[in-house]
């Protein structure tokens, strides 16, 4: 009977999350108008919940070092904001990420090592920059931003003495895995979540945060260069 139960409960367990899953693309892409799109599962054992960490990917590559954490198909260029579209995708892959296609008109990210993450966000805090949603896994933390270009992001980092290998551009051409996910390394969650109720989620300028995260990158231990998503 304890095994009947259990497994039920995983069950309700593993729809909810399905289900939460679709209803959070379809808001991301409806309500605020991010285009996105399935990504890579993470391939787990029959009945395993929640995901274990360090599980395989669903794409060819035996070796993905970021399982479930990237596009595969379809490909990028395929994200959309059309809600059928979005509903028939999660209703073929139900387990499948959310990814956020980011660039052009959507927000773009700087991510970084969960330790230099937790730094920055306290440094920011106290400089008192306003801040919108912030994502977190179990390895890195990334900041959403308004759009940028890559001229002026070079012209930002250009300044700089240095810039730690571990920060990363989510701009033009990227993507950005997004609440309630889970990938290999585990659940993917808001750090800061979008305010309940928003029209559409407020994000600060890029340069208004950039030399806190440089700085945070930098004084991390080890320099902060873990680069595992």
């Amino acid at each position: 009977m304890r095994e009947i139960l259990g497994m039920r409960r995983r069950l309700r367990f593993r729809r909810k999350a399905r289900t939460a899953r679709l209803e959070a693309a379809v808001s991301f892409a409806v309500a605020w108008g991010w285009p996105v799109l399935p990504g890579a599962s993470p391939r787990v054992p029959r009945g395993a919940v929640p995901v274990p960490s360090g599980a395989a990917c669903s794409c060819p590559d035996p070796d993905c070092v970021v399982p479930g954490a990237h596009p595969y198909d379809p490909e990028l260029l395929a994200a959309t904001t059309d809600e059928r579209m979005i509903r028939w995708w999660w209703t073929r892959r139900p387990d499948a990420p959310v990814l956020l296609a980011t660039g052009g008109g959507a927000p773009c990210a700087v991510s970084l090592p969960a330790v230099a993450g937790a730094r920055a966000l306290v440094a920011l805090d106290a400089m008192g920059i306003r801040l919108g949603p912030v994502v977190a896994t179990s390895t890195r933390w990334s900041i959403l931003v308004a759009p940028y270009d890559l001229e002026r992001l070079g012209e930002l980092l250009y300044a700089k003495d240095s810039v730690p290998s571990s920060l990363r551009f989510h701009g033009e051409g990227g993507y950005l895995v997004l609440p309630p996910s889970v990938t290999g390394t585990g659940q993917v969650r808001w750090e800061r979540a979008p305010l309940a109720g928003s029209a559409r989620p407020w994000l600060p300028d890029v340069e208004a945060v950039v030399d806190a995260l440089v700085e945070a990158g930098t004084s991390a231990p080890g320099g902060g260069s873990r680069l595992a998503y």
